[in-house]
């Protein structure tokens, strides 16, 4: 799986002839196969027919014996030529649905991210079902032209029979194809509108269970229940105004194919009555007949399906086609790895910090604290290192050098060891320091398995205490030379809270060697541990000092020491 950036050229139509052309050996092969399969299957009415004619109406047994045979060869092929059909070209679906999984993981986990609205489980909905709807387009082209070639056979053979009857099916087919495609657009919008809501349905269910720890601890349940209420039940109306078309399709298609194909039995039975063809050839028409209703009702679908591909790859390349979310450049530092000295000018909010320096940040305003939090992650140009904007840096140096951990973290099924140090790069001494730096120690002397207990997905099944003390553990792991944090202790109490002000001390500015930490919270403990705190109140920085210089600043009392 590669990180891919963003593909503005690609719309719903290259990606569905991309996935053609991607997988154009397997389909040819499947498709040769599958259309020797359906001539098979139009050739069983026409040997019977042959077989009575020439076999048992002249009583010749060995005739007979010889079209028996011929019958078993037929049935052989017509099962081996569907087996192996089937096969190649279902492998075609699954190689064209994993690479389009991974093309849409690999965006997703793109180096500079992806510039996107879509939630979480919007995204699993366009790799999942809407991956699936786009390669099974593929197993639709296969079976469309073995359903034409057989409806050419077809009508062949019944005009060597009968004239008028060859020119029925010839004329009448593309008569009944085309009325049955007047209800396409009506599918197409309905099925676009139905698997955009059940994405939507998707992404609130898992965000809704992501947040359920907080949705309890606030009491809104009920809020967050009414809002999956009222998506569910908006995909589910969307879901069977779906099914209606289909449903509509289908009637439309089984009628107008049952009345065509009534027309021609009795226009064959009449033949038969006026002795101008035989009873094998009235055999062969009506098996003909009863053969391509299934190759019509095939075309006939044919264009719902293609619109709920079109539908599903229009949703995929326009993901694909998102922007990065992080500007970067090609500038390289020239020792990536090193503390680099960091000037801020945002607006009216601009400071400077020493490389090196444990620096608070107390914010009266959240939504100040997150843009500046934004505008490090996403590379803002109004942010310097060592004069270089964070936008002119390549991503490899970025991550070198720059580490910004957000209040909100995830962490992943596996085990405690594979989330605070998922690269493997640190001996059990090493990952000791960043555990008891974070006090994340408590939580492996809860579990005699210690570095190997087990953490379930998202962690559900700890804390929130815990849950921060692992992400920290896991932001120290890093050792990046410049770390942000923001929030990390909300959820431990004070006195874990004092051990990890020391720790976060002791293991970046002691043990390990000048680095840059800042941490931009309203702890009084994290903050008094920092070498130097900037108070910003609307917007700008209105104090710097040590915390202790800063305990009598009114507007610091009332943001840190209320």
């Amino acid at each position: 799986m590669v990180p891919t950036e963003g593909r503005p050229d690609l719309t719903a139509r290259t990606l569905l002839r991309r996935a053609v052309r991607r997988q154009s050996g397997r389909l040819s092969a499947g498709t040769a196969l599958i259309v020797v399969w359906h001539l098979s299957e139009t050739m069983v009415p026409v040997l019977i027919g042959l077989t009575i004619d020439r076999a048992v109406a002249t009583g010749d047994s060995e005739a007979l014996l010889i079209r028996g045979l011929a019958l078993i060869a037929l049935f052989s092929v017509l099962s081996y030529a569907y087996r192996f059909g089937s096969r190649l070209g279902f492998r075609a679906v699954q190689r064209e649905t994993h690479l389009l999984r991974l093309e849409i993981a690999g965006h997703a986990l793109a180096p500079r991210g992806v510039r996107t609205t879509l939630l979480p489980g919007e995204t699993l909905s366009l790799a999942t079902s809407d991956a699936e709807s786009v390669g099974f387009a593929l197993r639709s082209l296969t079976f469309t032209l073995s359903s034409a070639a057989s409806l050419i056979v077809s009508g062949w053979i019944l005009l060597r029979i009968d004239l008028t009857l060859g020119l029925v099916v010839i004329l009448g087919v593309p008569l009944v194809l085309v009325l049955i495609q007047a209800l396409s657009p009506l599918i197409a919008r309905r099925a676009g509108a139905q698997q955009a809501a059940a994405a939507r349905a998707t992404g609130i269910a898992s965000d809704l269970v992501r947040g359920l720890r907080v949705l309890k601890g606030i009491g809104a349940e009920d809020v967050a229940a009414q809002r999956y209420r009222r998506v569910s039940r908006d995909a589910q109306h969307a879901g069977i105004r779906s099914a209606e078309s289909y449903a509509a399709m289908t009637a439309v298609t089984d009628l107008l194919s049952g009345l065509f194909l009534a027309v021609v039995a009795l226009l064959a039975g009449r033949a038969a009555l006026d002795g101008e063809i035989s009873i094998g050839e009235l055999v062969m028409v009506v098996g003909l007949t009863q053969f391509i209703a299934e190759p019509i009702r095939g075309l006939g679908d044919l264009s719902a399906q293609l619109a709920q591909a079109h539908g599903s790859a229009r949703r995929i390349a326009d993901y694909l086609a998102s922007p990065a979310l992080v500007s970067t450049g090609e500038h390289q530092l020239p020792e990536p790895g090193r503390p680099a000295a960091v000037t801020v000018e945002l607006g009216d909010l601009a400071f400077h910090s020493a490389p090196g320096e444990i620096l608070g940040i107390a914010i009266d305003d959240p939504g100040t604290a997150a843009a500046l939090l934004t505008s490090l992650a996403h590379g803002s140009p109004g942010v310097r290192l060592d004069g270089v904007g964070l936008d002119q840096l390549t991503p490899q140096s970025r991550r070198h050098q720059l580490a910004v951990v957000p209040h909100h973290v995830d962490l992943f099924e596996g085990t405690v060891r594979s989330n605070v140090d998922p690269s493997a790069r640190l001996d059990d001494s090493a990952l000791a320091a960043v555990l008891g730096a974070s006090a994340a120690d408590d939580v492996l002397a809860l579990d005699p398995a210690g570095l190997d207990a087990g953490v379930s997905p998202d962690g559900a099944a700890l804390s929130g205490g815990q849950r921060q003390r692992l992400a920290l553990a896991r932001a120290l792991a890093s050792a990046a030379p410049w770390l942000v944090l923001h929030d990390p202790t909300t959820a431990v109490d004070a006195v874990t809270e004092h051990r990890i002000a020391a720790g976060l001390r002791d293991l970046r500015h002691q043990r390990d060697g000048a680095h840059t930490t800042w941490i931009v919270s309203s702890s009084p403990a994290l903050l008094a541990a920092a070498d130097r705190v900037l108070l910003i109140g609307s917007g700008r920085v209105i104090a710097s000092g040590s915390h202790h210089e800063l305990v009598d600043h009114p507007d610091y009392q009332e943001l840190v020491l209320r």
